[in-house]
């Protein structure tokens, strides 16, 4: 029963979250997201979560996210998505060069003291920092990497990753802003999908009667993009499905009916904050820094060291401010997080490019992350 609570806790914080930011001027500048991920921070650092929570905090996470893509795109007009393919392109290949030369640096400055497994630690952190967590177990597995070992990095990478989050959400957006270009629609006079409110329109008949007709074509869409999970291993079918979820979450927004249906992007708004409260919940601070501090230093140097070399390369590159921080976030948390960034920024256009740039990076970590695993062996 106290599980069932729990569950009904996690989904029902949000609308808390959004009627502090609708009243409180202060809240609404620093944001639900924010809100959302400190909360559950301290939810998951107090002591408060009962035995077995974990089980819990996997389902929701599990499903939020699929079910909001494409209640997120069902608003998007597509007509204005032109020209974000080359400066996608250019923040790839910037986030790809930073994860690489970040790496060997990295294993550099802690080689000695990660021990005889340092070589399948890079790779794995190249993997997750490149595609996502799938990447991070497959190429774990394919190693023979000592379970200790990797229940440190992964739990390493959700603590230092919830930091670096963050940081995405709260500050990134206004100190990067002295520092690269600002979104090309950012120019076009303001208005459109770049301002948005996370807050419900109202909730008329016809208003809640638009929701529940959104949901059916979203379940439908998750039940069907989810299918690859049923038969294909999970490093293979998580990006299969994100990609599948996200093409007909585009393809629907093509339907006027569906494109016209109201508050669809703040129902996909609520199940990310939902997400956001529950995974920052799972990240123990204080058990880390006991059993792994090594590892967690390591990998928050990581963290460091690629985000500099990647703010560089996009400002030669001229990446813009907005593309830089979404290619971030869908490498280092993979694309299921993008939706989440893109709120805090404002600015629902750069969510395909970036949903598209993690998947990319999801089928090029495994490669990846053994190549430079077994470079880095050599030395």
């Amino acid at each position: 029963m106290e599980l069932v609570l729990w569950s009904v806790f996690y989904m029902v914080v949000p609308a808390g979250i959004l009627a502090l930011t609708r009243r409180s001027r202060t809240a609404a500048k620093i944001g639900a997201i924010v809100i959302a991920y400190a909360l559950g921070l301290l939810m998951g650092n107090v002591g408060i979560l009962p035995e077995g929570i974990r089980g819990v905090q996997d389902i929701i996470t599990s499903a939020t996210v699929p079910i909001a893509l494409p209640l997120l795109f069902f608003s998007f007009d597509l007509r204005r998505w032109r020209g974000l393919a080359r400066m996608g392109v250019r923040s790839l290949l910037a986030a790809l060069v930073a994860v690489t030369i970040g790496s060997i640096i990295t294993y550099l400055i802690y080689g000695a003291v990660i021990g005889p497994e340092k070589w399948k630690v890079a790779g794995m952190l190249v993997g997750v920092y490149t595609g996502g967590t799938p990447n991070l177990a497959a190429i774990g597995n394919a190693l023979g990497v000592d379970p200790v070992t990797y229940v440190a990095v992964h739990g390493s990478d959700v603590v230092a990753s919830a930091i670096v989050l963050l940081f995405l959400v709260g500050a990134a957006p206004r100190l990067y802003r002295r520092i690269l270009p600002p979104f090309a629609a950012e120019d076009d006079g303001g208005g459109g999908d770049s301002e948005f409110s996370p807050h419900f329109s109202g909730w008329s008949r016809d208003e809640v009667r638009e929701l529940g007709l959104a949901l059916l074509p979203a379940l439908g869409i998750v039940a069907v993009g989810a299918s690859p999970i049923l038969f294909l291993p999970e490093a293979a079918a998580l990006p299969l499905a994100i990609l599948a979820i996200t093409t007909m979450g585009i393809g629907a927004s093509l339907v006027g009916p569906i494109r016209r249906l109201r508050n669809t992007f703040q129902l996909g708004y609520y199940l990310i904050l939902a997400f956001s409260v529950t995974v920052s919940s799972m990240a123990n601070v204080r058990e880390l820094s006991v059993s792994a501090p090594i590892i967690l230093a390591y990998v928050g140097t990581l963290l460091v060291v690629v985000s500099a070399i990647h703010l560089v390369l996009s400002r030669l590159f001229k990446v813009d401010r907005d593309t830089h921080i979404i290619t971030a976030t869908s490498f280092i948390f993979s694309p299921p997080f993008v939706p989440v960034v893109a709120a805090a920024l404002g600015n629902r256009r750069v969510v395909l490019s970036g949903i598209l740039i993690g998947v990319t990076g999801w089928v090029i970590g495994n490669y990846l992350g053994f190549a430079l695993a077994y470079l880095l062996r050599l030395f």
